[in-house]
């Protein structure tokens, strides 16, 4: 059975695992669910995914949500698929890993999502977007860039010198920044973040997922 991702095609979150899919070469079924008509609140979705939201995977019968947590099965079942070492093997090396999905989990998601549900998702909802609330978590955000110029300065990616899911994992949020008003992704000030941000999106996973993904 071909694994199945059911979500909505241009979620950040469903966008996230199907570009590992992607990495990792997995061919994939995508069941796309209309968010607008609330279908991921329907009662045959909430049973799979009870808080929901998109995505969820079924892979065989197995059912498995949140987006980290599905990349990191992904990766896990195909590691010698695709791309290597997103997830590395050796000790130190996926120490570090693991530090740096938690520096992308707690220093840039944190900030950068909620500025974009404030002044992307929103606006598009017709909902008013508390401003003031945004612009503090972008100037926070930016703070924090600062400390990712002086890490990329030292190597190619936040855990080392080859990518791993802590990098990918910054790309659907962080794409949607210049729309929040942040450019701090990919200014002259921070050269090496700029670096690291055209690297990373520059990938063809990425590029197969970050205009919506195919039915």
């Amino acid at each position: 059975m071909v694994l199945k991702l059911v979500g909505s095609p241009y979620s950040t979150c469903t966008r996230r695992v199907a570009m590992v899919l992607h990495e990792k070469n997995v061919p994939f079924e995508f069941q796309s669910i209309d968010l607008a008509k609330r279908e991921h609140k329907a009662p045959e979705f909430v049973e799979k995914q009870p808080f929901g939201v998109v995505p969820y995977i079924d892979d065989d019968g197995f059912i498995l949500y949140e987006s980290r947590a599905i990349c990191h099965y992904i990766v896990s079942k195909y590691p010698n698929q695709g791309t290597q070492e997103l997830i590395p093997s050796d000790l130190k090396a996926n120490a570090l890993f693991q530090q740096a999905a938690s520096i992308e989990l707690s220093n840039f998601n944190d900030y950068a999502e909620k500025a974009v549900v404030e002044k992307v998702f929103k606006p598009m909802k017709g909902l008013v977007p508390n401003t003031e609330y945004a612009d503090g978590l972008l100037a926070t955000l930016e703070t924090k860039l600062d400390v990712y110029e002086k890490i990329l300065s030292k190597q190619k990616y936040l855990a080392g010198d080859s990518v791993t899911l802590a990098d990918l994992y910054h790309i659907p949020y962080g794409a949607l920044l210049p729309k929040a008003g942040s450019a701090g992704l990919d200014v002259e000030k921070r050269p090496n973040v700029a670096r690291w941000w055209r690297d990373i999106t520059s990938r063809p996973s990425w590029q197969a997922v970050k205009d919506g993904i195919k039915v």
